[in-house]
């Protein structure tokens, strides 16, 4: 029995740090989802002649995007494939990939990351460096909607997301242009991009 009781402050004292640890709840890390590019709309538009919107979009894209327990988005990471370019009309769509605009040969890609993420109301705002022709300037991603998971008929479990953007072309040297006669140019400057995005759980 003294034996016992000469160990009996130890075996308090273990118990009080140990107990707390144990019954503290557990912080998992944020769950990782890829961007399902089957199910994914990269789209863009643009004013035409000053009088009209042609829209494109990216058929090719992917990336990752990390969502905490809690349905917080904490970040993203795309890639696009300029080659994928899609306006509806094959002449123009060759155009965008030459040197006048995309330079496709020598930038093959258009990237995302992510640096800063807040909760704006039910969506977020994320601040991230988008890269395009080899330059890169920060821009804010809106981010409006990231449903709840869902469990498909088939496949991991699924996430949506839509998200929109507007940047001045020229800030990333895609500035090809022509005067009109009437005043203003053939193709706008700002760009308004929208996103619509499927994600699965890695």
């Amino acid at each position: 029995m003294q034996f016992l009781s000469r160990f009996a402050p130890a075996a308090a004292l273990a118990a009080a740090l140990v107990l707390p640890v144990m019954l503290a709840p557990s912080t998992a890390d944020a769950a990782t989802y890829s961007i399902d590019g089957a199910h994914t709309n990269v789209g863009f538009k643009v004013r035409h002649l000053a009088v009209s919107w042609v829209r494109g979009h990216f058929s090719k894209s992917s990336g990752s995007v990390a969502v905490a327990d809690d349905g917080t988005l904490e970040s993203i990471n795309v890639t696009i494939e300029v080659a994928s370019i899609d306006t509806d009309n094959g002449k123009r769509d060759d155009h965008l990939r030459s040197p006048d605009f995309f330079n496709v040969a020598s930038h093959p890609n258009i990237t995302f990351k992510s640096t800063k993420v807040t909760r704006n109301g039910e969506g977020f705002d994320v601040v991230g460096d988008l890269t395009i022709r080899g330059v890169t300037r920060s821009v804010t991603l809106n981010v409006s909607e990231l449903t709840p998971e869902m469990k498909g008929p088939m496949g991991p479990p699924k996430r949506g997301a839509s998200a929109t953007t507007k940047i001045n072309r020229e800030d990333f040297k895609v500035d090809w242009n022509k005067p009109l006669d009437g005043g203003g140019f053939v193709v706008g400057k700002d760009v308004h991009i929208e996103l619509e995005v499927e994600l699965n759980r890695d």
